[in-house]
């Protein structure tokens, strides 16, 4: 099994060339609107670093947020049109998943914290689990005070991680939470990878066409439906409907 993972559901632009046991090569760049220009090389470099070549590949991984529509189109375009010329499987990961699963060694509840924007946050808690991290909260979006209270609401120590995080320590320390290394940031490649080989195993994979991108506020949504509408040269309808 040769994965090609990759996420630019955040900030930071992250990919992996993975066998189903570790990553062979990687690439990472934290500069905000640059996945497009950074993409295609990165998954040449680490090809190449990983001694392998685009044929070798027998699945892609991708994050499929949640995140900022830019971001997250980007990501998809390139793992969907990479798997669907090579009729490859592929699967779609949850960003917040992955933070979460970085932070699984400190074996204490974690609040995966995605910066959203417009002073608001993308979240999920989680549990420890054998083998791993369990969800308790389905993916969210709101204020970082709402999460404070939540994690206040549990009664013990949590540690919040992502770059949401790291935006809002203060707002989340107040609440008794530990802030996360900022190397926990972002979802890292890698763990995408990691994350979705069982799926592979147990052949739960997708089409191309069939991963969407998780999308917790109607209004990035509707932008990206818009903008897509004045790339095509079309007229988009506003309104109620």
């Amino acid at each position: 099994m040769l994965l090609l993972a990759l996420d630019t559901s955040t900030s930071r632009t992250s990919v992996a060339v993975c066998d189903h046991e570790r990553p062979l090569a990687t690439a990472g760049l934290a500069v905000s609107q640059r996945h497009g220009e950074f993409l295609a090389p990165a998954i040449r470099f680490c090809l190449e670093q990983a001694g392998r070549a685009a044929a070798d590949v027998t699945g892609v991984v991708v994050g499929r947020g949640p995140g900022l529509y830019t971001g997250l189109r980007v990501g998809l375009v390139t793992a969907r049109t990479f798997a669907a010329a090579r009729r490859l499987p592929i699967v779609g990961v949850t960003g917040l998943d992955v933070l979460a699963h970085q932070a699984r060694h400190a074996h204490r509840p974690v609040a995966a914290v995605i910066d959203a924007r417009r002073r608001e946050v993308f979240w999920a808690l989680y549990a420890p689990v054998p083998g791993g991290m369990a969800r308790l909260t389905e993916p969210a979006v709101g204020t970082a005070e709402h999460v404070a209270n939540e994690i206040e609401g549990r009664g013990e120590e949590v540690l919040a991680v992502g770059d949401g995080a790291l935006a809002w320590s203060d707002v989340l320390a107040d609440a008794r939470a530990e802030i996360g290394d900022p190397a926990l940031a972002c979802p890292m490649a890698e763990h995408l990878a990691a994350l979705a080989v069982p799926r592979f195993v147990r052949e739960e994979t997708q089409r191309p066409d069939e991963v969407t991108p998780l999308y917790l506020r109607e209004a990035d949504a509707r932008i990206g439906w818009e903008q897509r509408g004045r790339l095509r040269g079309g007229v988009t309808a506003r309104g109620n409907a």
